[in-house]
């Protein structure tokens, strides 16, 4: 779900055991009144914390557990992205909706600019459709994980070693396997996909007069 108000904007995920109950009113009910509880905190909080807030006679956490005796399922508070809306701007996209601001995927954009315009409304949104088509791991080389990127290299050079390339090319093969890998997984190297001859990077360098500048995306899926 999404949810935001002047102060802050927020992404939580809920797991059920089933679509069956994913898509009834009782659980998106649910939803909406965790993410109507977040904004009216108004802080931001880990979803641990969250759980242990007063809610009525108990807390968020005893609304939970009378939540999956009423569903028959149980339910996990799986993500809870809350990010302050004072310095940036953001987007968001859903993808498979159950509601408008409810769905099976949701891509949400970070970003800065010298003027929010119709024209930077368009982009960010694409941006956000392009982060739920193409799932990128982080954005930018320097922000993947580091265990990523040395199993990614291992994998890659154990089968140029068992294609039988000689040794003095090896690590020439390799870099190029490398930034292959970097194109599909990193943000600002992929391929936009409104637009396959250009990077994410070279659309934003596009609007740079604007002072266009992306800081984070959050991307949460089933």
């Amino acid at each position: 779900g999404f949810y935001s108000n002047k102060d802050i904007t927020v992404l939580i995920k809920v797991n059920s055991e089933t679509d069956f109950a994913a898509k009834s009113d009782t659980f998106l009910d649910f939803l909406d009144n965790l993410g109507a509880l977040v904004l009216e905190n108004n802080t931001i909080i880990d979803k641990n914390n969250f759980l242990n807030l007063k809610y009525e006679d108990g807390t968020i956490k005893d609304y939970f557990d009378s939540m999956i005796a009423k569903i028959g399922e149980n339910l996990i508070l799986n993500d809870l992205i809350i990010k302050e809306n004072k310095n940036s701007y953001y987007s968001y996209y859903i993808h498979n909706s159950y509601r408008s601001n409810i769905g099976k995927i949701i891509s949400l954009l970070e970003f800065t600019c010298a003027s929010k315009s119709e024209e930077i409304e368009s982009l960010s949104k694409n941006l956000c459709m392009h982060i739920a088509a193409m799932k990128p791991e982080s954005l930018d080389i320097q922000d993947l994980d580091k265990n990523l990127i040395e199993n990614e290299k291992k994998i890659q050079r154990e089968l140029i070693l068992s294609s039988g390339k000689p040794e003095n090319i090896i690590d020439k093969i390799l870099d190029g396997k490398m930034n292959k890998f970097f194109s599909e997984v990193t943000f600002f190297n992929q391929s936009y996909i409104l637009d396959q001859d250009k990077t994410i990077r070279q659309i934003i360098e596009e609007y740079s007069k604007n002072n266009f500048k992306v800081n984070s995306f959050y991307l949460i899926s089933l």
